[in-house]
């Protein structure tokens, strides 16, 4: 309710600005790309290359839950290193899987175990600014847990989720164009 709040605050501000500077917000591209008015949604850790010799093949996601890290290999023994947030006690896990899809604003069915814990979520969410994949997801084989983008940057670096991987939209489409399916992610607890 907050965030529609600002939204309409924020139009309403362009709307009273002039015609010229009302004509900035197009919202046909709204569900592709949202204007940014609840903050810049920057990650509370920065995107970063950083050494990191491995044995793992260029393109290898190394997910380390207890860093609340995500490493993309790079050639010559480097890696892009992004936050993230990572399931919380209970939801964490550790294994080898490969990316299966790769889903621009998907939509969201939460699991049967998650409807149980939480009944007051909704049956299905279409892909959207609202929604809690956020901007993009990753599939990890046939588990139900995503490398996902997240409206919500403070949780960045948070233990949160049930299991999946929280980036910010920022973040996650950078690593959306960076990996193929059939990418190996690797996740350690």
């Amino acid at each position: 309710m907050r965030k529609f709040a600002l939204m309409f605050a924020a139009l309403t501000i362009l709307a009273g600005a002039g015609q010229a500077q009302a004509q900035f917000f197009d919202s046909r591209g709204y569900q592709s790309e949202p204007p940014s008015f609840f903050g810049n949604g920057a990650s509370p850790i920065p995107r970063t290359t950083v050494n990191y010799p491995t044995n793992y093949a260029p393109g290898t996601i190394v997910v380390n839950t207890a860093e609340r890290r995500l490493y993309l290999v790079q050639a010559n023994g480097q890696a892009l290193r992004y936050g993230i947030g990572v399931g919380r006690d209970g939801f964490r896990w550790s294994g080898v899987h490969r990316i299966s899809a790769k889903k621009e604003w998907p939509s969201w069915t939460p699991p049967s175990d998650m409807l149980r814990r939480r009944p007051d979520l909704p049956r299905h969410m279409a892909g959207g600014i609202e929604n809690p994949l956020g901007a993009r997801a990753m599939y990890l084989g046939s588990t139900l847990y995503r490398i996902h983008g997240s409206n919500e940057p403070e949780t960045i670096g948070q233990a949160v989720s049930s299991g999946c991987f929280r980036m910010t939209n920022e973040d996650v489409k950078d690593l959306y164009d960076r990996v193929s399916v059939g990418a190996t992610v690797v996740v350690k607890n």
